[in-house]
């Protein structure tokens, strides 16, 4: 059965708009997890645009689920996630400018890299998922690093219209059927929300997580986090 990851950044960028305490992280990851949540996700950037490094370390010691760190190829977040030892990392390309994260990881160019930090990671029994679009040959690549797992991109599914989007839907159901079949952990996220998720969920679909932040607090603002966090587990449960 999947498991519901709820990602808090978002939460940090409502916070960080007036410079205050509040609404408090802590807060909303344990209303998360007692909704159904069954791991917190929040993204370090090297701006710390919304995550703060004091965010990481506060709720690596309050939360008592999975914390599932998502963070760019650098020497900087390695040092940091292996003094804050999260679960898992997710490794994520990022660009100072974007609004949210674009596309995968090329870990067939940058394999030595990424190779080079899962090994570092892992030593530190830290697990690592790689961030990558529904792409065979990618795939390939990064069970060749080592990792265990991949995060699909959805990101591309989530945007599409018309007939566009069964097609980046079926690339992604192959990419999932791919992955299991090599021996890779099979996670899935970016733009998700709770109707285009639909199709995604079923007893056999091979996704072990889904990685959901925008769509659940935007739905918060409304409604509340336990709500919208309740919401979304019910409907990857009912599988």
């Amino acid at each position: 059965m999947s498991k519901l990851y709820v990602n808090i950044d978002h939460v940090a960028t409502l916070r960080n708009q007036r410079g205050t305490t509040y609404p408090d992280l802590l807060e909303a990851a344990k209303l998360c997890e007692n909704n159904g949540a069954k791991g917190i996700t929040v993204h370090l950037r090297e701006d710390r645009r919304h995550i703060k490094d004091t965010d990481v370390e506060q709720l690596r010691a309050s939360i008592k689920s999975v914390l599932n760190l998502e963070m760019a190829a650098t020497d900087e977040m390695i040092k940091i996630a292996r003094i804050i030892k999260p679960e898992i990392t997710c490794i994520v390309p990022e660009k100072r400018e974007e609004l949210t994260t674009e596309g995968g990881l090329n870990v067939i160019k940058y394999f030595d890299r990424l190779k080079g930090l899962v090994d570092k990671l892992q030593e530190n029994k830290i697990e690592v998922s790689l961030f990558i679009e529904p792409d065979m040959a990618q795939l390939d690549a990064a069970k060749k690093t080592g990792s265990i797992a991949v995060e699909i991109h959805t990101g591309s599914y989530a945007n599409a219209v018309g007939t566009k989007k069964q097609e980046e839907l079926d690339k992604i159901l192959k990419a999932i059927k791919h992955a299991n079949s090599i021996g890779l952990r099979c996670n899935a996220g970016h733009g998700l929300d709770y109707t285009n998720i639909k199709p995604l969920i079923g007893k056999n679909n091979g996704i072990s997580e889904f990685n959901i932040g925008h769509s659940i607090v935007c739905k918060a603002v409304l409604v509340g986090m336990a709500k919208a966090t309740k919401e979304m587990a019910d409907i990857i449960c009912a599988e």
